[in-house]
């Protein structure tokens, strides 16, 4: 493990200094690219990661907790406001060489900073619906950086929350939380089990239930766009499998974008901006 390194001569006394990669105090952040690793160790641990600045600072004014930050020197100074919120909370804020975590969390933590958050408890299915005239449903989308920018599409073009089924990737993981540029922590969401069987769940909420699929029976995005209805849950799925057959037939209608050029499909992250584009609710802050 990585040693040697000297105490900076400026380190605050908040500040906690490491100098070996191993440090068992450090744990939550071992071998953070280890996708598979981390999508178990986070959850049980009750934590998840998050990375810059930026989306700290979002995690918190969303309420969330810090349970440690990780900082490279050079950036110590930068953001005195974050030392004294891990100090409010009772976080413990530790301070490493560039090389140090790297060795420890397996990339260069260019951003400066990292968090281990608190997760918090995933709200009830009613509360995150309460009141939400669009939705989305991600099924079984198990690439993090799709997550994200689904998340990021939503809070730009007026979803109110987003459900995600059983099997899709992990919204708090820290890749899908860095490309949604924090959103994750804005819109409203949680998990919706059983899936497909949920779609009933759905509409007895009041909520029409629109399958975004290539189909013999679908229509056209623009003609969903022409007359909305007042409820929607728009539901995505991935571009290579999409959506499963069951999620197709038990749906109140299914939605198609038209294409040229040859394509057949788009992105998902893609499609859901522009089908998010096409049935926000006109009067709010999206139109």
């Amino acid at each position: 493990m990585s040693a040697g390194y000297a105490v900076p001569p400026d380190l605050p006394g908040s500040c906690t200094w490491v100098p070996d990669a191993g440090d068992e105090r450090l744990r939550d952040y071992f071998s953070l690219t280890d996708v598979a690793l981390r999508r178990v160790v986070e959850p049980e641990r009750g934590l998840y990661m998050a990375e810059s600045e930026k989306v700290i600072r979002r995690a918190l004014a969303a309420g969330h907790r810090l349970r440690s930050l990780l900082m490279t020197p050079r950036w110590v100074q930068e953001w005195p406001d974050l030392l004294r919120t891990a100090q409010e909370q009772g976080a413990p804020v530790y301070v490493a060489a560039p090389a140090v975590a790297q060795e420890m969390t397996g990339f260069h933590l260019h951003r400066g900073v990292l968090a281990a958050m608190h997760r918090p408890q995933l709200p009830s299915l009613d509360s995150v619906l309460a009141g939400a005239r669009r939705v989305a449903v991600l099924e079984d989308i198990v690439d993090h950086t799709n997550v994200g920018a689904v998340f990021r599409s939503a809070a730009a073009l007026g979803v109110d929350a987003v459900l995600v089924t059983p099997r899709c990737a992990d919204p708090l993981y820290r890749r899908s939380v860095r490309v949604s540029m924090g959103t994750v922590f804005q819109v409203p969401w949680t998990r919706i089990d059983p899936w497909p069987d949920g779609v009933d769940a759905l509409r007895d909420l009041g909520l029409t239930v629109a399958a975004l699929a290539l189909s013999e029976d679908a229509v056209p995005l623009e003609q969903l766009e022409a007359a909305p209805p007042e409820r929607l849950a728009l539901v995505l799925g991935t571009e290579g499998d999409g959506l499963s057959s069951r999620t197709v037939r038990a749906a109140d209608l299914v939605v198609t974008i038209p294409m040229g050029g040859g394509v057949d499909s788009l992105n998902v992250a893609a499609a859901s901006a522009v089908a998010f584009w096409a049935v926000r609710p006109r009067g709010g802050p999206a139109s």
